[in-house]
């Protein structure tokens, strides 16, 4: 159980991945949407984004051709803000 916490915490271990996750905190987003808000490349969104639903800390779901992301539950947007929390203190 403790290994699986240490791994949910690599992944906020990552500055991207923290990032996306904090455009994911505002709304769903294409991957298109999330490279352009963090100016990188749709390739590198899609990667790390791999990793997050691999993690279930993010969800998605198709509307025709695109698909749309969001943070999976409400779990991750309270983890998120307790660390926004606690780092601004």
């Amino acid at each position: 159980m403790l290994c699986d916490l240490a791994e949910l915490f690599k992944l906020f271990g990552d500055s991207t991945r923290c990032k996306i996750l904090y455009v994911l905190s505002e709304g769903e987003c294409s991957v298109s949407d999330i490279a352009d808000v963090l100016s990188m490349t749709q390739s590198a969104i899609s990667h790390q984004l791999r990793l997050l639903r691999q993690s279930r800390l993010v969800r998605c779901h198709r509307i025709g051709k695109t698909m749309l992301y969001a943070l999976a539950d409400e779990h991750v947007q309270t983890i998120l803000k307790m660390g926004m929390d606690h780092i601004s203190e």
